[in-house]
């Protein structure tokens, strides 16, 4: 193998295992020292923080600091963020400090989201740098990032961090790791004299006038509203699953015992998956494509309402499989449309409106929603099969909202699919 490719591969790699050590099983911690009814604030911390971080550090990359070395930077800061989030845990535990941990969590997360953007850009320009597309090389180097997950989501379990501060150590290492490694990945230009772009352009602001057009405009909209199921399952499938063990019938099953183990899969549906756009965008289209993983994101939320971990784990599994598509046919199958449908000038721009709206605005307010539907359904049972039933209810009501999503889509987005206009979505 190219050693350039294998150096990007191993950068992928710790990228996202930085993320997947806490970011399945954090709510099970939260719950675990009694703060379960902060679980979605928590989780909305990334959605605030991408509105903004990272275009301001991608301005800093562009003008003043290599993006390698910034990548590195920005990793050792978030790990020490991350590494003092784990001591006031545990030095606090008894009596949990909420806004202390709260706010060195914020910190972490705030260096940390930028980074998602700068390794691509470290890929990308290495990968021009050395000759090489990136459009063929990078996506068998980008899927390392999510067995990087895999693998961190099962360290965690398997090391039976997932209702620990362990879990926040392990990040933090992972992270001090690649701040170090990055420092040696080769140099990334600087544009020092070219031509600057207006606070305006760099934020993405420009992409706004895309409202303009009522299709585009509904596209977007529509994405925030979709967007707003991104991070539920994240921030409540962990502690939906592992509450099973306290229930006698269930406290001995795998599930119960390994909600990240079982959470993988989803993460391997989402690998495979993304095999599958380009077929389905170009034969169905991007209207048919957003409403298959719009009524995927039904059934996500359905099967977790009715399934268990014992006779009916198989709706959990099925659940889990169902995610690749809920989620790859939306974010990537949204991101191919966006690039199609807009013009060369603003298209950079709009892909980070498109970000907003989803992993932005969409995800935050979803969080935060989603945490006051479970405080009400579950959080205010006093009595474990009691709080069971209020996840059920929960996720059912979560179902609902995907399946009012998907038929207002249905209904109010217009759109005449045209094979040829997505030529090349096969690269």
């Amino acid at each position: 193998m190219n050693s350039i490719k294998l150096r990007l591969i191993v950068m992928n790699f710790l990228q996202f295992a930085v993320w997947g050590s806490y970011l399945t099983s954090m709510g099970t911690l939260l719950a675990t020292i009694g703060m379960q009814d902060k679980i979605g604030i928590f989780y909305a911390v990334q959605g605030i923080v991408s509105l903004f971080m990272p275009a301001v550090i991608g301005i800093i990359a562009d003008r003043w600091v290599q993006a390698q070395r910034l990548l590195g930077i920005c990793h050792a800061v978030a790990a020490l963020f991350m590494a003092a989030t784990a001591y006031m845990v545990m030095t606090t535990a008894a009596a949990p400090n909420t806004s202390a941990i709260l706010g060195l969590y914020s910190l972490s997360v705030a260096f940390y989201m930028p980074t998602l953007a700068l390794s691509n850009s470290v890929a990308y320009s290495v990968l021009e740098s050395n000759k090489l597309d990136p459009v063929t090389a990078f996506p068998p180097i980008r899927v390392w990032g999510t067995i990087g997950f895999i693998c961190a989501m099962l360290l965690c379990d398997f090391a039976g961090f997932q209702q620990s501060a362990m879990q926040f150590w392990q990040s933090a290492t992972i992270g001090i790791a690649l701040g170090v490694y990055a420092f040696t990945l080769p140099s990334c230009a600087v544009n020092k004299s070219g031509e600057k772009k207006s606070l305006v352009e760099s934020l993405g602001l420009r992409a706004f006038t895309l409202f303009k057009d009522r299709k585009m405009a509904m596209f977007f909209i529509f994405s925030m509203l979709l967007g707003v199921s991104l991070q539920i399952t994240n921030g409540f499938a962990n502690p939906f699953i592992t509450s099973f063990g306290a229930i006698e019938e269930y406290s001995s099953t795998f599930a119960a015992n390994h909600a990240n183990a079982l959470i993988s899969i989803s993460q391997i549906s989402e690998t495979l998956c993304i095999l599958l756009i380009p077929f389905f965008l170009k034969r169905f289209g991007i209207k048919t494509v957003m409403l298959i993983a719009m009524f995927a994101w039904v059934l996500r939320f359905g099967l977790f309402g009715v399934g268990n971990p014992g006779s009916g784990v198989w709706m959990f599994i099925l659940s889990m499989i169902v995610y690749g598509v809920a989620f790859d046919f939306f974010n990537i199958s949204g991101s191919l449309f966006v690039n199609k449908e807009t013009d060369a000038s603003i298209r950079s721009s709009a892909q980070g409106l498109f970000m907003i709206m989803t992993n932005g605005i969409g995800a935050t307010i979803g969080t935060l929603g989603a945490q006051q539907v479970v405080n009400h359904f579950v959080y205010s049972q006093s009595t474990p099969l009691a709080q069971i039933e209020g996840w059920s209810t929960t996720w059912l009501v979560f179902a609902g909202y995907a399946l009012v999503v998907a038929l207002a889509f249905w209904v109010l987005f217009r759109y005449k699919h045209e094979p040829d206009k997505l030529g090349n979505i096969n690269h």
